[in-house]
Parts: C-alpha cells; structure tokens; sequence
C-alpha cells in the first residue's frame, strides 16, 4: 500500500487547517473535484449558449451535417473536441465524486 511522505503530510494539514490527515484530504480532494466539475460545466456551458443546444444534440446534427455551420470547418471540429473531451471528464470526475462521498 502507498504511503505519504511527512512533507506532504504536514502540507495537508497545514493548508487545511486540520487536525487529522484523512480529513485534510478528503477536503483537499473533495474541492478539487468540485472545482474541476464547476471549470468543465463552464466550458459546457459557454458551447450550449454558442451552437444553442446541448451536446448530444450538437453531435447529432453534425453527424448528420445539418448543423448551421460547415461541419468539416476548423472551428466546427474544435468546438466538437473540446466539448465532447468537457463532457466526458465531467462525466469521469462526477462519478469519482459520488463514489467518495
């Protein structure tokens, strides 16, 4: 089984303010995983209001090349990966946030 060092240790607690090592981490990991979701649900976010609709809509009407722009257009594909990469890290980091809660 892994083990913290003391340095990293004595960072948790101090940066927490926190007594009990298992609680330092549980709050360190339980705001970055917070923070995380919130930075990719604002990613999410800002290409709803862009294309106005939801991703699976948008993947949708790119696959079947009815969307307003031209689909194969540099920054038609980019809005594509980053929203599809947002989308599944959202994904990822939310349900390793159900599982530790």
């Amino acid at each position: 089984m892994p083990t913290l060092s003391p340095d990293v240790g004595a960072h948790l607690l101090r940066a927490t303010r926190s007594q009990d090592l298992d609680e330092a981490f549980d709050k360190v990991l339980s705001e970055y995983l917070e923070l995380k979701i919130a930075a990719l649900q604002d990613t999410t976010d800002r290409l709803e209001e862009k294309w106005g609709m939801e991703f699976s809509t948008f993947k949708r009407r790119l696959a079947e090349d009815d969307l307003p722009d031209d689909g194969y257009s540099h920054d038609v594909e980019q809005d594509f990966w980053e929203w599809e990469e947002a989308e599944t890290l959202k994904a990822h980091y939310q349900t390793v946030q159900a599982e530790w809660m």
